[in-house]
């Protein structure tokens, strides 16, 4: 769900700031470094390395499962609080500062930084230390790259910080454990995740839905930024055969859902390759370029609509066969 997370930042962010009359490029920029931020908060998954080490290697399914199963001894709790994320947001925006106060403004980002890893020691140990350390630096590496960007300064950094770091435990509701969003605070806002369907194939396929529904956000977002309109082209509906997968592999649920997943964007990928792209000749370096995006942009947007067909055709398949 990270590229999830990152893309409803993006779409949320682009859009708002292009519809306040910011310039494209500023909007992508705001756009892009929400969606960086709304990533930092799955670096947790780095103590998922953990179950790794002590995963008896009998097949990929064994590794996957020693890999999860770790992940959820920490994921979506310290770095998914909607708690933290202002404190981090203010911090990571400190070290965009520029000017003669750069200094002092990156000491006190790495001061909040390191007070929030501290309370997080405090609570959990080691676990704590190195979960939001890893955090710290993920966010700090990525308000360094908007900084050498010179393209959004400290306060815009702050809202758009708080945008991706805030929004990213909504997008958790519907898959595994829910997030712990008042962490340190002992409180629970949600004891289990929101259900969109008791019957676990079809709340698989609703979250993919919903999945699919933010990329689209995200395209048509950048479409209306960039001012180009999204062209499906005819071999999109081939994704329609992909409802045949329905009488050769088991229902996917969120326990064993990869064969799903992997081969429905497949499906996707191969139907978004364009049969042909545009050649050099006698046209504008400029042209060109715009050529070349406009030929990635309906790219994308036809594998994007192979993946909502094949969907379509699957749980059309499901529910009334």
């Amino acid at each position: 769900m990270m590229l999830g997370h990152s893309l409803l930042a993006f779409a949320l962010v682009a859009t708002l700031a292009r519809a306040l009359d910011a310039p494209p490029r500023r909007a992508l920029a705001a756009g892009a470094a929400a969606g960086a931020f709304a990533a930092v908060p799955d670096v947790d998954m780095v103590y998922a390395l953990t179950g790794l080490a002590g995963a008896e290697i009998d097949g990929v399914f064994s590794v996957t499962t020693a890999f999860w199963s770790a992940s959820t001894v920490v994921h979506r709790s310290m770095t998914h609080s909607l708690v933290v994320a202002p404190v981090a947001a203010l911090a990571f925006a400190l070290v965009v500062v520029r000017g003669r106060h750069a200094t002092r403004a990156t000491v006190a980002g790495f001061v909040l930084l390191g007070g929030v890893t501290v309370v997080a020691t405090a609570l959990h140990g080691l676990l704590g230390l190195v979960v939001l350390g890893a955090f710290s630096l993920a966010g700090v590496a990525v308000a360094a790259v908007v900084r050498e960007s010179s393209q959004l300064d400290g306060r815009t950094t702050f809202a758009v910080a708080l945008a991706g770091l805030a929004s990213h435990p909504f997008g958790d509701l519907f898959t595994g454990e829910p997030p712990a969003m008042l962490w340190p605070l002992d409180a629970t806002v949600l004891t289990g995740r929101v259900a969109l369907s008791a019957d676990p194939t079809l709340h698989l396929l609703g979250a993919f839905a919903l999945e699919l529904a933010v990329i689209w956000a995200a395209l048509l977002a950048f479409c209306w930024v960039t001012d180009r309109r999204p062209r499906v082209q005819p071999r999109a509906a081939a994704g329609l055969a992909y409802g045949g997968v329905f009488f050769l592999l088991p229902p996917p649920t969120l326990d064993v859902s990869y064969h799903f997943v992997f081969s429905i964007v497949a499906v996707g990928t191969v139907l978004a390759v364009p049969v042909a792209a545009p050649t050099r000749t006698s046209v504008a370096l400029d042209t060109l370029r715009r050529s070349v995006a406009d030929h990635g942009v309906s790219s994308v947007t036809t594998g994007l609509a192979a993946v909502t067909l094949a969907l379509l055709a699957y749980g059309t398949l499901y529910v009334f066969v």
